[in-house]
């Protein structure tokens, strides 16, 4: 794969759901469907939005996950670096976890006034920055792209351009390189 470069495989930007920091979470949900229902339908779906500033400069991302998360205030209160990610990967059992919904009232009142609260939830507090490990340039292989997806558990990286680290481009999903080198491997096998 060290032929192969980010950019053969990226997301160009343009094709990509991205918002402003001060819109709301229903209007992030909206252009994340409108991105989806325009991109080729032989891909898989876009899954996060990208969030830029006033001076289009990237701040931010929000997945699927945010989103939902966002609607149960309550998982503010629990939210610690021990317990962030699945607790069953921690060993909890299916008994803690719902112990935990039933001692916090999870998802008791969350989906009532579901369009109120996407409507007056700004995209800005409920976002993530990006950490350092998130991007690469467009020039990479893809086999250091592919060691960076699978080293931090991301997703998807975002690309910045060869003339301006800076600058993103585009979004090398997760995706996209298992689709990638899953065809690789169809191709191994005898006809």
């Amino acid at each position: 794969m060290k032929s192969y470069q980010v950019k053969s495989l990226m997301v160009p930007l343009s094709e990509y759901a991205t918002v402003s920091e001060t819109a709301s979470l229903i209007e992030a949900v909206q252009v994340l469907k409108k991105a989806q229902m325009a991109f080729g339908q032989s891909r898989y779906k876009h899954r996060a939005i990208l969030v830029f500033d006033g001076n289009d400069c990237l701040v931010g991302k929000l997945s699927q996950n945010d989103v939902i998360e966002a609607l149960e205030p309550q998982y503010k209160d629990m939210k610690s670096p021990v317990n962030h990610g699945s607790v069953h990967r921690l060993g909890f059992s299916d008994d803690f976890v719902k112990s935990t919904m039933e001692q916090y009232h999870l998802w008791d009142k969350a989906l009532e006034n579901l369009c109120g609260k996407a409507a007056n939830l700004k995209v800005k507090t409920i976002m993530y920055a990006p950490g350092k490990g998130e991007f690469v340039n467009e020039s990479t292989t893809m086999d250091e792209a592919i060691h960076r997806l699978i080293i931090g558990r991301h997703h998807s990286l975002l690309v910045t351009a060869d003339n301006d680290a800076g600058k993103i481009v585009g979004v090398l999903r997760l995706a996209d390189v298992f689709e990638f080198i899953s065809d690789a491997m169809h191709e191994c096998v005898p006809a």
